[in-house]
């Protein structure tokens, strides 16, 4: 039975925890942080992702704290449609599409955890600092200045980094990973409890990239207040210089931005008055990190953000990284050689998720409402149709979807993944 580290408790690492307890192996999860508490926003769980949660055993758990998607909708910044498709078994997955509060999904994972793997499998107050492999296992190093009981060094013969866009483990291995990559737009990202927008579980793109910035709106919780209301995500990019280290959990203000969308005019919301009654506002520039060359070395390899950091554009982070959870318990349960485990487990992930990381970067899907406005030269139309016609639009989706692992079930006959040149940026 091997011996292994994970080094992280967020979400990423929880999931590995529990993929490998279902293959037999007793981890054992070590966390910077001395407590761990609901932070964060809204999180967007793709079908695929769905299908990863539903294996470990916990789709009624994670229903319990999520909203079922039911269409995504994409609008110019004056509120004209541009696009809509169904989401999850609307559109004819296996699984559904949900949204949730990124916080809520971490509690219910790390009960899971010590529900199945018991308290002592993980230890809050560690945080990585150093480590050294030699041909039997690895020695991992602590700082456990914040939990006494916690140990300042440790033996493993697997150790496997989930520790964040920040990765101590990365930053030892690939010190030139350390350099970000800012993209020049910071983000806003708020709650707001209010009534349901359109179906309950919409997703609304919105804005003109060019003049506006980006605004997303969905659904996270519902009932939240006993009346009906849901609490509702929002997330607004912004073109301006960081004003912020790259951390998720910097509180500020709404007054920069309630008033960007007032030229959008929607019968269904009041942006402004959305962005005003927000209950908490967080900032955050957006940065990611480049596609890694490697991510295992020798005993030890990289998860999640830690090995594929990316603008949450399109709500595959969190997504990919329960694909790299399962991936990585299988590899470790199949083959005897814990390196070579790894290394295969790199070997199916990297690629795939290096391509979604610059896709990402270059806007995702989001890119369609800068091809409108590119072609209508940011000024209303009177049809759609003349400006981006249908079936191109959905050849950019269905390209996207395909690449994230999941090919649209329902395509029509014609209309193939990629058939228009390609929009995305993937260029490293």
């Amino acid at each position: 039975m091997l011996d292994i580290a994970i080094i992280g408790a967020g979400p990423a690492g929880l999931a590995t925890a529990l993929r490998l307890h279902q293959k037999g192996f007793r981890p054992r999860i070590y966390e910077a942080v001395p407590e761990l508490k609901p932070l964060g926003v809204g999180v967007d769980i793709k079908p695929y992702a769905v299908k990863e949660i539903t294996e470990m055993g916990l789709l009624e758990e994670f229903k319990a704290v999520s909203v079922e998607a039911r269409e995504s909708i994409f609008y110019t910044g004056y509120g004209q449609q541009i696009f809509s498709e169904q989401c999850g078994r609307y559109m004819g997955y296996e699984h559904d599409q949900r949204f949730v509060h990124r916080g809520r999904l971490q509690m219910m994972l790390y009960q899971a955890v010590l529900d199945r793997l018991g308290k002592e499998a993980v230890t809050l107050g560690c945080r990585c600092t150093a480590f050294e492999q030699d041909g039997g296992g690895v020695t991992v190093h602590f700082d456990n200045a914040l939990n006494a009981a916690a140990p300042k060094s440790l033996r493993a013969d697997v150790v496997i980094g989930v520790d964040g866009i920040r990765s101590v483990v990365r930053g030892k291995l690939l010190p030139e990973s350390e350099r970000t990559f800012f993209s020049g737009l910071t983000l806003y990202r708020g709650v707001t409890v209010m009534p349901p927008i359109k179906t309950g579980g919409s997703i609304l793109h919105i804005g003109d990239p060019i003049r506006q910035g980006t605004l997303i709106v969905y659904p996270i919780q519902d009932n939240v207040d006993g009346n009906g209301s849901q609490l509702i995500n929002w997330v607004v990019e912004q073109d301006e210089k960081p004003q912020s280290e790259e951390d998720w959990n910097q509180e500020t203000g709404v007054k920069d931005i309630e008033h960007v969308f007032d030229d959008c005019k929607l019968d269904f919301l009041d942006i402004g008055e959305m962005i005003r009654n927000a209950r908490e506002c967080y900032l955050f520039p957006l940065i990611d990190h480049d596609p890694l060359p490697q991510w295992t070395f020798g005993r030890i390899t990289l998860l999640g953000d830690a090995a594929h950091a990316m603008y949450p554009r399109g709500g595959n982070s969190v997504c990919q990284a329960f694909v790299d959870a399962r991936v990585v318990a299988e590899k470790l349960a199949d083959i005897t050689d814990p390196a070579q485990a790894l290394k295969a487990y790199e070997t199916e992930r990297r690629e795939k998720v290096n391509w979604l990381v610059m896709a990402s970067r270059g806007e995702g899907p989001e890119v369609v409402r800068r091809i409108v406005e590119e072609r209508s030269g940011g000024k209303p139309f009177d049809d759609i149709e003349n400006i981006f016609p249908y079936e191109e639009a959905l050849s950019i989706f269905s390209e996207y979807h395909a690449k994230a692992g999941m090919k649209i079930p329902t395509l029509k006959d014609g209309v193939e993944p990629g058939k228009y040149k390609s929009v995305f940026n993937t260029q490293q």
